[in-house]
C-alpha cells in the first residue's frame, strides 16, 4: 500500500473513472485538490469566470456524449452556493455530474469560520448524494460511491464536500485495487414486454414516446429499430428529440402546448395506444391530461419506480432502463413478427407522414427587423446533420425547437426542466470539451446570453470554438408573451439608448463589442438575406481563430411564438405554410 494524501488517491480515482475533465476556479480552501491535479498531470482543467458557469460546464460535458461524467470544482462558501443552480439542472434532467468543493477545517465547521457553509445540507434536495467526508479514510469510499450513485438508476448529481485538513491527511491507498462498482439499473422482464406489446399492438394506431432516458441509455438504435420493426410512430420529448433522426419516415414530430409540431400533435391526438420509454410525462408535453389520456391506453417504462403514476396513472407501469427495456422489447417483437401475428401498421404510418408534409409552420418571412423564424430556416440551411445544438429557455428555444431539425441522439442539448438562463453559453463550452473537433452552434435570446457572457473570455482563453446565435429583440420575449393576459407589458423591455453604440438603434447592449472585448469573434446581421454570408463567414473566422463567434440576428422587437392550453388548443398567432416556399427547409416539402 502506498502513503499519499486523500487529495491525491481523489485525482488517482478521478481518473480510473474516467472522469477527467474538470471545470472550476481554485481558492484557498480547495487549492490542496488543485496542487494533487497539478503533481499528477492527468486531468484537463478548464478555468471558468463564474462558479455557476463552471457547473454549467460541467453539466453539458455530461451531456455530450455517452458516458461522460463532469467535474465541477470550488470552495465550499461562493463556490459551491453558485454551483446550486447547476446542481438543480443537472438533477432536473437526470444528468450524471460531480462537485467537489473544499471545506474549511474539521474543527470550524461549527465556528462560521470563514467560507464555511453546510454546502451538504444546501445541495441534499439537488443530488443523489452530497457528503461533508469528514474522516480522511472515507475519501476513497466516498468517491466510489458517487461514481456508483450517479451511474445506477436514474443518473444525477453528486457533491463531495472536502475539508481542507481532510483533503491534506495522508492515507494508506493502492489505485491498482481500487475497482469501480457495477452500476445498478433495473430490466424489463420477458412477461413485461409480452404484455406491453399486448396492449400496444391491440390498437390501430399506436405510437412510442421517446424521453431523455432513451439517449441516456444509449439506446437510440435499439429505439429506431423497434420502431422499424412495428412500422410504429416515433414521438420524441424536447429531451428525447435526435433518438430518432428527424427526417427519418417514422419521426412523427414533437407533442406539447410550446416546442411541438403541428403535425406532432395532430398525431398524437389520432393514436390510441401510446408507450413511452424513459419519459416523464412532463406537463408541457402532456397539457391537460383530459386531453392527452382520452380514448388512448399506455405503457409507461421508466427507470425510476416513483415516475411511474406520478403524472397519470398508465394502464401498465414497467420499472426499467430504457436500454433493457428496448432489448427484451426488441427480442419479442421479433419473434412476433416471424410468426405473422404484428398488425399492418403501414397505412398509418403513411397518414403520419403526410401530416408532416401539409402541417406546417411558415418559416420564410422578409420583414426587416427579422422575424426569428427566417432566421432558424437560415440555420437549417447553413448547418448539416452532425451540427450539435446546446439551448436553454425562453422564445429563442421554443421557436427553435418548432424549427430547427436534429439528426442524431446528443445532438440537441437542453437544460429542459430547470430551463436557467445563462446555461446555454457554459454549457456550449462543456459540449465543446466533450465533442472535440464537432460542430456545436448555441442558441441564446439575449437575456439568456448576457447572464454568463463573461465565460466568452474562457472560450477565448482555452481554444474552444463554436457559434453562437443571439436572437437579439431587446426583449424577454417568453415573459411578454405570458404578460399578456395579464394586459401588461412590465418590466420585460432590455432596451435603451446605448451612449457608446449608436448602431444599436436603440436594443441596449452591444454584444458585438463585449464580445470582441472578451476575446471571441462576433457578426451582427440586420437583413434575412445577409444571414447565409454571417453563418459562412462565422464558420470562417471559428476556424481560423478556434473561438466562440457570435452572430446576432436583430429581431422584430415583439414576436409572439406558437403556443397554447391543450394540444388541440394551440393558437399559431403567426401564419401557417401554405406553399413549399413558406417553409423551404421543412423536413418534407410542403404537400397540398
Amino acid at each position: 500500500m502506498a502513503k499519499m494524501r486523500s487529495v491525491d488517491a481523489a485525482v488517482l480515482i478521478l481518473e480510473k473513472e474516467g472522469a477527467t475533465e474538470i471545470f472550476g476556479l481554485p481558492g484557498a480552501a480547495i487549492n490542496p485538490f488543485y496542487s494533487a491535479m497539478r503533481a499528477h498531470g492527468g486531468l484537463n482543467h478548464t478555468l471558468a469566470r463564474h462558479m455557476e458557469g463552471a457547473s454549467h460546464m460541467a453539466d453539458g460535458y455530461s451531456r455530450a456524449a455517452d458516458g461522460n461524467i463532469g467535474v465541477c470544482t470550488g470552495t465550499s462558501g461562493p463556490a459551491g452556493t453558485d454551483m446550486i443552480t447547476g446542481l438543480y439542472a443537472a438533477q432536473a434532467d437526470s444528468i450524471p455530474m460531480l462537485c467537489i468543493t473544499g471545506q474549511a477545517p474539521v474543527a470550524k465547521l461549527h465556528k462560521e469560520d470563514f467560507q464555511a457553509v453546510d454546502i451538504e445540507s444546501i445541495a441534499a434536495p439537488l443530488t443523489k448524494l452530497a457528503m461533508t467526508i469528514k474522516e480522511p479514510g472515507q475519501v476513497p469510499g466516498a468517491f466510489q460511491k458517487a461514481f456508483y450513485l450517479m451511474r445506477s438508476g436514474r443518473p444525477g448529481p453528486v457533491l463531495l464536500d472536502l475539508p481542507i485538513d481532510v483533503q491534506m491527511a495522508e492515507i494508506e491507498f493502492d489505485i491498482d485495487a481500487y475497482e469501480s462498482l457495477v452500476p445498478s439499473k433495473p430490466a424489463a422482464t420477458r412477461k413485461q414486454a409480452e404484455k406491453a406489446l399486448d396492449i400496444i399492438l391491440a390498437g390501430k394506431s399506436p405510437l412510442i414516446v421517446a424521453g431523455g432516458g432513451v439517449i441516456n441509455a444509449g439506446a437510440s438504435a435499439q429505439l429506431v429499430e423497434l420502431a422499424e420493426l412495428l412500422s410504429i410512430p416515433v414521438i420524441p420529448t424536447l429531451m428525447g428529440w435526435g433518438s430518432i433522426p428527424d427526417n427519418h419516415p417514422l419521426m412523427a414530430g414533437m407533442v406539447g402546448l410550446q416546442t411541438s409540431h403541428r403535425y406532432g400533435n395532430a398525431t398524437f391526438l389520432e393514436s390510441d395506444a401510446v408507450i413511452g420509454i424513459g419519459n416523464r410525462w412532463a406537463n408541457r408535453h402532456t397539457g391537460g391530461l383530459d386531453t392527452y389520456t382520452e380514448g388512448r391506453k399506455f405503457v409507461h417504462v421508466d427507470i425510476e419506480p416513483t415516475q411511474i403514476g406520478r403524472v397519470f396513472s398508465p394502464d401498465l407501469g414497467i420499472v426499467s432502463d430504457a436500454g433493457a427495456a428496448l432489448d427484451i422489447l426488441l427480442e419479442v417483437a421479433r419473434e412476433r413478427k416471424a410468426a405473422g401475428t404484428v398488425p399492418d401498421y403501414s397505412a398509418w404510418a403513411d397518414s403520419c407522414a403526410a401530416r408532416k408534409g401539409s402541417l406546417q409552420r411558415k418559416t420564410h418571412f422578409d420583414n426587416v427587423p427579422m422575424k426569428p423564424q427566417r432566421v432558424y430556416e437560415e440555420m437549417n440551411a447553413a448547418f448539416g446533420e452532425d451540427t450539435t445544438y446546446v439551448s436553454t429557455i425562453g422564445l429563442s428555444q421554443i421557436a427553435g425547437a418548432q424549427m430547427l431539425h436534429v439528426f442524431g441522439p446528443r445532438r440537441w442539448i437542453n437544460a429542459g426542466q430547470a430551463g436557467p438562463l445563462g446555461w446555454t453559453l457554459p454549457a456550449a463550452l462543456g459540449v465543446v470539451r466533450g465533442k472535440p473537433g464537432q460542430t456545436v452552434v448555441a442558441l441564446s435570446g439575449d437575456y439568456d446570453f448576457q447572464f454568463m457572457i463573461e465565460e466568452l473570455a474562457v472560450g477565448a482563453q482555452f481554444n474552444l470554438p463554436y457559434i453562437h446565435v443571439v436572437v437579439n429583440n431587446s426583449y424577454l420575449g417568453l415573459i411578454r408573451q405570458s404578460q399578456r393576459g395579464f394586459k401588461m407589458d412590465y418590466h420585460v423591455s432590455l432596451a435603451f439608448d446605448n451612449i457608446n453604440s449608436p448602431e444599436t438603434n436603440g436594443y441596449g447592449v452591444d454584444h458585438l463589442k463585449v464580445a470582441e472585448g472578451l476575446g471571441c469573434k462576433a457578426i451582427r446581421v440586420e437583413r434575412p438575406e445577409d444571414m447565409p454570408a454571417a453563418f459562412a463567414e462565422a464558420k470562417k473566422l471559428m476556424e481560423e481563430f478556434k473561438v466562440p463567434v457570435v452572430v446576432e440576428a436583430i429581431l422584430e422587437r415583439v414576436t409572439n411564438i406558437s403556443m397554447g392550453t391543450e394540444l388541440d388548443n394551440v393558437n399559431e398567432i403567426e401564419d401557417i405554410a401554405e406553399y413549399a416556399t413558406d417553409a423551404p427547409t421543412a423536413i418534407l416539402a410542403l404537400q397540398g
